[in-house]
């Protein structure tokens, strides 16, 4: 049979990349709770990979801050702590307030559009109950907006954050419905603020799009 020409390759991620990414989903979700121990040979055992590519995994995610190592001890997922949320969300905030700002001059119709169509499968997401799909959803559509400000240090400092917020954001979306759904009205207002080229507008509203939650979390922690 004739071999496709135009077809994409599946992307093959190495043993580390893969123990990577699910354990931090794992520390994200909660599977593995602040404070747990973890036993390569277990995770091992649980991802079908040797224990170097998991030792390797828990080296990065020291890096990234979600597990702490003991050399010759032991391995456990870092704590939470309640005080986090405002340092950590208050930053963010202002990186992306000044992202939505600057990004009202520059965004194209195409990443508008895309812009609204990630806003639907949030909506979608939070209503099905699946906190994990609208977390990625909510990042794609705030990653959307940081791409079109084009600015590499608000890009590095944000992506750097949003390692940690993932914690909270997961317990955030987890809450019911009628709280969660002010942040689709909130990137609605946000995109219609972008649409007119209000700088000012789709700043203000990003900044409240985060420290909305942020005082909800703290409140509920």
């Amino acid at each position: 049979m004739p071999i496709p020409r135009n077809f994409s390759s599946p992307v093959r991620l190495t043993a580390k990349e893969r123990a990577l990414a699910q354990i931090q989903r794992w520390i994200i979700e909660g599977t593995l709770e602040p404070g747990e121990k973890l036993i390569d040979s277990e995770l091992a055992e649980s991802l079908a990979v040797s224990r170097t590519p998991i030792r390797e995994a828990l080296q990065l995610l020291e890096i990234q801050g979600l597990v702490a190592m003991h050399p010759g001890k032991e391995t456990r997922v870092t704590l939470i702590r309640k005080d986090d949320i405002l340092h950590l969300y208050s930053t963010l905030a202002s990186l992306h307030a000044l992202a939505a700002e600057t990004a009202a001059s520059r965004v194209t119709a195409e990443q508008l559009e895309l812009l609204s169509s990630l806003n639907v499968q949030f909506a979608a997401a939070i209503e099905g109950g699946q906190p994990y799909r609208a977390m990625e959803l909510d990042e794609q559509f705030h990653g959307l907006i940081v791409e079109a400000a084009d600015n590499p240090y608000v890009a590095s400092f944000s992506s750097s954050l949003q390692v940690h917020i993932r914690r909270f954001k997961y317990v955030f979306l987890r809450q019911p419905v009628a709280g969660t759904r002010a942040s689709v009205e909130e990137h609605s207002a946000i995109i219609a603020a972008l649409e007119k080229r209000d700088g000012e507008a789709a700043g203000t509203m990003m900044k409240q799009n985060l420290i909305r939650p942020m005082n909800e979390l703290y409140a509920v922690l």
